[in-house]
């Protein structure tokens, strides 16, 4: 991996992440860049090789994105993890990863967004579909729509994942409101949700959300 690549990563998830998240880069067997936070420090140098029992090296392995906890047996102190390999050919050569204090969590059951005039707070039964535009996250739910002010990736980590899956770079759904599933083109998939709205399941996460769903 470049120097050019890296840097703009870090960029990318300078954007994404909050202020609390310390992230790092890897190759496919050393962390090659670090950046602590005052928040968290796992103390990582580039250079050293990934820890077999870190989510880096899970995702790694099973190619795919992780986000789960960690006790403090890794690094020496608890951490939540979200890390994304990046595959060339179906290959693992990198992975990035956000490191937060904690799981992000939404306090209340419930989604406050912007209107034309005013703000509504939307229950997350009554969501259907969040998408990513313009940097912000419209919320469509069965009565009522409008932005919230977290982008997609930090609501992503913040909603209960038994109801909200990320099926496209910029889409999540409530499986409540799924409809019906419709085979697509290079193995994707199109949803129909139950007030008719159409969300695609891109390739990258077809085989996670149909295990999730089971079929």
């Amino acid at each position: 991996m470049d120097s050019f690549t890296v840097s703009s990563i870090a960029k990318v998830m300078n954007e994404l992440f909050p202020i609390e998240a310390s992230f790092v880069i890897s190759d496919d067997k050393r962390y090659i860049y670090y950046q602590p936070s005052k928040q968290i420090d796992l103390k990582i140098r580039p250079g050293d090789k990934i820890k077999p029992e870190s989510v880096t090296y899970k995702a790694l392995t099973i190619q795919r994105k992780i986000a789960e906890p960690k006790d403090s047996r890794v690094f020496g102190v608890p951490y939540f993890g979200i890390s994304v390999p990046i595959l060339d050919d179906g290959a693992p050569k990198g992975c990035v990863t956000a490191i937060l204090p904690r799981k992000p969590a939404l306090t209340m059951p419930y989604l406050t967004i912007r209107t034309t005039d005013r703000w509504l707070p939307v229950s997350f039964e009554s969501v259907i579909y969040l998408e990513a535009q313009n940097r912000k996250t419209f919320v469509k739910s069965s009565y009522a729509e409008g932005y919230h002010k977290y982008n997609l990736t930090e609501l992503e980590f913040s909603l209960p994942d038994d109801i909200f899956i990320r099926c496209h770079r910029s889409y999540i759904i409530n499986i409540h409101h799924i409809a019906e599933i419709h085979p697509d083109s290079h193995s994707t998939f199109l949803l129909i949700m139950k007030d008719g709205s159409k969300v695609p399941v891109s390739q990258t996460y077809a085989s996670h959300f149909r295990k999730l769903l089971c079929f």
